[in-house]
Protein backbone atom coordinates (compact mmCIF):
# COMPACT_ATOMS: atom_id res chain seq x y z
CA UNK A 1 0.00 0.00 0.00
CA UNK A 2 1.21 3.51 -1.07
CA UNK A 3 1.83 6.30 1.76
CA UNK A 4 -0.79 9.25 0.78
CA UNK A 5 1.01 12.63 0.82
CA UNK A 6 -1.25 15.27 -0.32
CA UNK A 7 -2.79 13.34 -2.55
CA UNK A 8 0.26 11.42 -4.47
CA UNK A 9 1.24 8.12 -3.21
CA UNK A 10 4.60 7.08 -2.48
CA UNK A 11 6.03 3.46 -2.49
CA UNK A 12 7.27 2.85 1.07
CA UNK A 13 10.69 1.37 0.08
CA UNK A 14 14.61 1.44 0.69
CA UNK A 15 16.84 2.76 -1.77
CA UNK A 16 17.82 -1.10 -1.95
CA UNK A 17 14.50 -2.32 -2.22
CA UNK A 18 13.88 0.40 -4.79
CA UNK A 19 16.09 -0.83 -7.35
CA UNK A 20 15.60 -4.19 -6.91
CA UNK A 21 12.13 -3.38 -8.03
CA UNK A 22 13.31 -1.29 -10.93
CA UNK A 23 15.38 -4.64 -11.81
CA UNK A 24 12.42 -6.80 -11.46
CA UNK A 25 10.36 -4.48 -13.85
CA UNK A 26 13.20 -4.78 -16.16
CA UNK A 27 13.35 -8.45 -16.37
CA UNK A 28 10.02 -8.57 -16.68
CA UNK A 29 6.74 -8.37 -19.24
CA UNK A 30 5.54 -5.56 -20.58
CA UNK A 31 6.20 -0.67 -20.42
CA UNK A 32 6.38 0.20 -16.74
CA UNK A 33 7.67 3.49 -15.95
CA UNK A 34 9.54 5.11 -12.34
CA UNK A 35 8.60 8.52 -11.17
CA UNK A 36 10.47 10.67 -8.59
CA UNK A 37 8.33 13.44 -7.08
CA UNK A 38 9.77 16.17 -4.93
CA UNK A 39 7.82 19.08 -2.64
CA UNK A 40 7.19 21.04 -6.17
CA UNK A 41 5.94 18.07 -7.87
CA UNK A 42 3.47 17.29 -5.51
CA UNK A 43 2.40 20.27 -5.21
CA UNK A 44 2.13 20.75 -9.14
CA UNK A 45 -0.25 18.18 -8.94
CA UNK A 46 -2.55 19.24 -6.49
CA UNK A 47 -3.45 21.94 -9.55
CA UNK A 48 -2.34 19.36 -12.63
CA UNK A 49 -4.95 16.66 -13.00
CA UNK A 50 -3.33 15.01 -15.68
CA UNK A 51 0.55 15.64 -13.70
CA UNK A 52 -1.68 13.80 -10.64
CA UNK A 53 -2.92 10.61 -12.73
CA UNK A 54 0.94 10.44 -14.85
CA UNK A 55 2.59 10.43 -11.33
CA UNK A 56 0.02 8.21 -9.44
CA UNK A 57 -0.02 5.64 -12.90
CA UNK A 58 3.76 5.00 -12.10
CA UNK A 59 5.09 1.59 -11.25
CA UNK A 60 7.11 2.80 -8.79
CA UNK A 61 6.63 6.43 -7.08
CA UNK A 62 9.67 6.95 -4.71
CA UNK A 63 10.24 10.26 -2.95
CA UNK A 64 13.11 12.15 -4.05
CA UNK A 65 13.23 15.52 -1.82
CA UNK A 66 13.91 15.48 2.15
CA UNK A 67 10.35 17.81 2.10
CA UNK A 68 8.18 14.69 1.34
CA UNK A 69 9.90 12.66 4.07
CA UNK A 70 8.91 15.00 6.55
CA UNK A 71 5.42 15.68 5.46
CA UNK A 72 5.16 11.77 5.63
CA UNK A 73 5.76 11.90 9.11
CA UNK A 74 4.06 15.07 9.90
CA UNK A 75 0.87 12.87 8.70
CA UNK A 76 1.60 10.15 10.59
CA UNK A 77 2.27 7.50 7.96
CA UNK A 78 6.32 8.05 7.87
CA UNK A 79 8.32 6.67 4.80
CA UNK A 80 11.30 4.17 5.13
CA UNK A 81 13.42 7.05 3.85
CA UNK A 82 14.62 9.50 0.58
CA UNK A 83 15.38 8.13 -2.89
CA UNK A 84 17.09 10.74 -4.56
CA UNK A 85 16.35 10.32 -8.65
CA UNK A 86 19.95 10.60 -9.02
CA UNK A 87 21.22 8.09 -6.90
CA UNK A 88 18.61 5.63 -8.03
CA UNK A 89 19.52 6.01 -11.71
CA UNK A 90 23.23 5.42 -10.86
CA UNK A 91 22.67 2.36 -8.71
CA UNK A 92 20.25 1.25 -11.80
CA UNK A 93 23.12 1.66 -14.40
CA UNK A 94 25.66 -0.53 -12.25
CA UNK A 95 23.13 -3.01 -12.26
CA UNK A 96 22.16 -2.58 -15.51
CA UNK A 97 25.78 -2.74 -17.00
CA UNK A 98 26.28 -5.93 -14.58
CA UNK A 99 23.33 -7.60 -16.89
CA UNK A 100 23.93 -6.46 -20.22
CA UNK A 101 20.87 -4.17 -20.34
CA UNK A 102 20.65 -1.56 -22.89
CA UNK A 103 20.12 2.17 -21.79
CA UNK A 104 18.67 5.20 -23.78
CA UNK A 105 19.47 9.02 -22.36
CA UNK A 106 16.43 10.93 -23.32
CA UNK A 107 16.49 15.41 -22.39
CA UNK A 108 19.08 18.28 -21.61
CA UNK A 109 20.28 20.76 -23.76
CA UNK A 110 22.17 19.70 -27.15
CA UNK A 111 24.97 17.29 -26.60
CA UNK A 112 24.46 17.11 -22.75
CA UNK A 113 23.00 13.52 -23.01
CA UNK A 114 25.80 12.75 -25.48
CA UNK A 115 28.66 13.78 -22.56
CA UNK A 116 26.82 11.66 -19.80
CA UNK A 117 26.50 8.75 -21.89
CA UNK A 118 30.41 9.34 -22.31
CA UNK A 119 30.83 9.58 -18.68
CA UNK A 120 28.42 6.78 -17.40
CA UNK A 121 30.77 4.26 -20.31
CA UNK A 122 33.96 5.07 -19.06
CA UNK A 123 32.35 4.50 -15.16
CA UNK A 124 30.65 1.17 -16.32
CA UNK A 125 32.55 -0.08 -19.48
CA UNK A 126 30.04 -2.74 -19.50
CA UNK A 127 27.53 -0.73 -20.34
CA UNK A 128 25.40 -0.73 -23.40
CA UNK A 129 24.24 2.84 -24.21
CA UNK A 130 21.58 2.43 -27.11
CA UNK A 131 21.14 6.15 -28.26
CA UNK A 132 20.75 9.71 -27.00
CA UNK A 133 18.60 12.70 -27.14
CA UNK A 134 18.43 15.90 -26.24
CA UNK A 135 15.19 17.56 -24.77
CA UNK A 136 14.41 20.46 -27.69
CA UNK A 137 12.15 18.10 -29.66
CA UNK A 138 8.70 19.35 -30.95
CA UNK A 139 7.36 16.21 -32.65
CA UNK A 140 7.47 12.64 -29.78
CA UNK A 141 6.86 9.96 -33.19
CA UNK A 142 10.48 10.54 -34.54
CA UNK A 143 11.82 10.08 -30.51
CA UNK A 144 9.81 7.57 -30.05
CA UNK A 145 10.93 5.61 -33.17
CA UNK A 146 13.89 6.32 -32.54
CA UNK A 147 13.94 4.28 -29.12
CA UNK A 148 11.85 1.72 -30.19
CA UNK A 149 14.65 1.11 -33.22
CA UNK A 150 17.53 1.28 -30.87
CA UNK A 151 16.35 -1.76 -29.05
CA UNK A 152 16.39 0.04 -25.85
CA UNK A 153 15.56 -1.90 -22.33
CA UNK A 154 15.65 1.14 -20.24
CA UNK A 155 15.01 5.62 -20.95
CA UNK A 156 16.45 7.75 -18.74
CA UNK A 157 14.02 10.26 -19.47
CA UNK A 158 15.09 14.03 -18.49
CA UNK A 159 12.33 16.35 -19.40
CA UNK A 160 11.37 18.11 -16.36
CA UNK A 161 8.12 18.06 -14.72
CA UNK A 162 5.64 17.83 -15.22
CA UNK A 163 6.19 17.21 -19.11
CA UNK A 164 8.47 13.61 -18.26
CA UNK A 165 5.62 12.39 -16.17
CA UNK A 166 3.04 12.81 -18.88
CA UNK A 167 5.40 12.07 -21.93
CA UNK A 168 6.42 8.45 -20.26
CA UNK A 169 2.16 7.73 -19.37
CA UNK A 170 1.47 8.65 -23.13
CA UNK A 171 4.33 7.09 -25.03
CA UNK A 172 6.04 4.88 -22.77
CA UNK A 173 4.19 1.87 -24.08
CA UNK A 174 5.00 2.92 -28.22
CA UNK A 175 9.23 3.14 -27.35
CA UNK A 176 9.12 -0.56 -26.72
CA UNK A 177 11.44 0.04 -23.54
CA UNK A 178 10.58 -2.07 -20.47
CA UNK A 179 11.55 1.10 -18.16
CA UNK A 180 11.06 4.72 -17.82
CA UNK A 181 12.52 6.52 -15.25
CA UNK A 182 11.80 10.41 -15.38
CA UNK A 183 14.52 11.82 -13.25
CA UNK A 184 14.49 15.72 -13.65
CA UNK A 185 17.84 17.16 -13.59
CA UNK A 186 19.67 14.15 -13.49
CA UNK A 187 21.29 13.95 -16.89
CA UNK A 188 23.11 17.72 -16.14
CA UNK A 189 24.69 15.63 -13.07
CA UNK A 190 25.91 12.91 -15.16
CA UNK A 191 27.27 15.03 -17.94
CA UNK A 192 29.35 16.78 -14.82
CA UNK A 193 27.21 20.02 -16.54
CA UNK A 194 25.97 20.57 -12.57
CA UNK A 195 27.69 19.47 -9.89
CA UNK A 196 25.77 18.11 -7.26
CA UNK A 197 25.66 18.82 -3.63
CA UNK A 198 28.17 17.47 -1.22
CA UNK A 199 27.55 14.56 0.68
CA UNK A 200 27.21 16.70 4.05
CA UNK A 201 24.50 18.79 2.08
CA UNK A 202 22.74 15.61 0.92
CA UNK A 203 23.00 13.74 4.50
CA UNK A 204 21.41 16.68 6.40
CA UNK A 205 18.37 17.20 3.87
CA UNK A 206 20.18 20.65 2.58
CA UNK A 207 20.39 19.63 -1.18
CA UNK A 208 17.72 22.06 -1.82
CA UNK A 209 19.73 24.81 -0.30
CA UNK A 210 23.40 24.11 -1.64
CA UNK A 211 21.24 24.13 -5.40
CA UNK A 212 19.76 27.52 -4.21
CA UNK A 213 22.72 29.28 -3.39
CA UNK A 214 24.35 27.83 -6.40
CA UNK A 215 21.28 28.93 -8.99
CA UNK A 216 19.03 31.67 -7.09
CA UNK A 217 17.30 32.40 -9.81
CA UNK A 218 15.81 28.52 -8.79
CA UNK A 219 13.67 30.85 -5.63
CA UNK A 220 10.81 30.86 -7.26
CA UNK A 221 10.62 26.93 -7.47
CA UNK A 222 12.29 26.70 -3.96
CA UNK A 223 8.86 28.77 -2.86
CA UNK A 224 6.98 25.17 -3.23
CA UNK A 225 8.93 23.74 -0.17
CA UNK A 226 7.42 26.17 2.44
CA UNK A 227 4.02 26.04 0.60
CA UNK A 228 4.18 22.26 0.50
CA UNK A 229 4.66 22.08 4.16
CA UNK A 230 1.48 24.63 4.92
CA UNK A 231 -0.83 21.86 2.86
CA UNK A 232 0.63 18.96 4.89
CA UNK A 233 -0.35 21.16 8.47
CA UNK A 234 -3.36 21.91 6.59
CA UNK A 235 -4.44 18.23 5.46
CA UNK A 236 -2.82 17.54 9.15
CA UNK A 237 -5.40 19.66 11.24
CA UNK A 238 -8.04 17.62 8.74
CA UNK A 239 -7.19 14.51 9.97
Amino acid sequence: MRINVLGVGFDNVTMAEAVERGMELLRGEGCHYVVTPNPEIVEICREDAEANAAVNGAALVLPDGIGVIKGAAMLGTPLKERTPGVEFAAHLVERMAEEGKRLYLLGGKPGVAELAAKNLTAKHPALQIAGTQDGYFKDDAPVIEAVRASGADCVFVCLGAPKQEKWMRKNGEATGAKLLCGLGGSMDVFAGTVERAPKFWCDHGLEWFYRLCKEPRRIGRMMKLPLFLVHVKQEKRKK
